[in-house]
């Protein structure tokens, strides 16, 4: 993953612990995760309308 060794993983898991608290952390992966679901859903809209956009300059021609 990304070429980094398990232990390396757990440091950084380690410093992030640190920085936000645990409290906070289950917030902060529910947050990045919806922002993840938003991105992917956008992408999907943003192909969708290429498609249609396609489409319609195909039948015009």
């Amino acid at each position: 993953m990304f070429g980094l060794r398990p232990t390396e993983l757990l440091i950084i898991l380690a410093i992030i612990l640190l920085l936000f608290g645990a409290r906070k952390l289950p917030g902060l992966a529910r947050s990045l995760g919806s922002s993840a679901k938003e991105f992917r859903k956008g992408l999907e809209e943003g192909e969708q309308a290429a498609i249609e956009q396609e489409s319609k300059e195909k039948d015009e021609a």
